[in-house]
């Protein structure tokens, strides 16, 4: 397993789930035309866990379903201080650049589309967020968990650095 992979279970975790995205998509066989769903689907408890997943199917609810099975099975915790991110980050998937960055209190969540529905899932109150690039929610999602997944908490650099928690604040 990656450093930076934070795995959760699952188990007795009150997760909810929203749909980012929901695309009919098209099969051309020599009898006509198929048609089925992909549905983007983003489930967290609002308290630091979030996961995203991808179904498809021939209906749209199984569709979902499937998504939300799938996203129940990619769970990551992601640390959320104060009803905010600790740092800036910036990250990149496909074509889709993210731009995250904490805010005060009451400045509410501001992103477009993929990202709110990933941030608000975290639990996230307050966040400025700018997409730059690719507007496909797929890579869109994905570049929100990468930058999600580099966060870090100033517990965890001291622990790593093996100092007191003043020294990470003070030098």
């Amino acid at each position: 397993m990656a450093e930076g992979i934070r795995k959760v279970k699952t188990s007795d975790l009150e997760l909810k789930d929203r749909l980012v995205s929901i695309q009919r998509v098209t099969k051309v066989t020599k009898g006509g035309r198929t048609f089925s769903f992909s549905a983007i689907v983003v489930v967290g408890n609002e308290d630091g866990i979030v996961g995203h997943g991808l179904g498809k199917a021939s209906e749209v609810t199984t569709a979902i379903a499937k998504g939300i099975e799938d996203a129940k099975k990619n769970l990551i915790k992601v640390p959320v201080i104060n009803g905010t991110i600790p740092h800036e980050q910036v990250a990149k998937f496909g074509g889709a650049q993210i731009l995250i960055k904490p805010a005060s209190e009451g400045t509410g969540v501001k992103a477009g589309g993929a990202m709110r529905a990933v941030l608000e899932s975290v639990g996230v109150k307050n966040v400025l967020a700018k997409s730059k690039g690719s507007s496909n929610p797929h890579n869109l999602v994905k570049a929100t968990f990468a930058a999600l997944l580099e966060m870090r908490d100033p517990l965890s650099i001291a622990e790593n650095r093996g100092v007191s928690m003043e020294r990470v604040f003070n030098g």
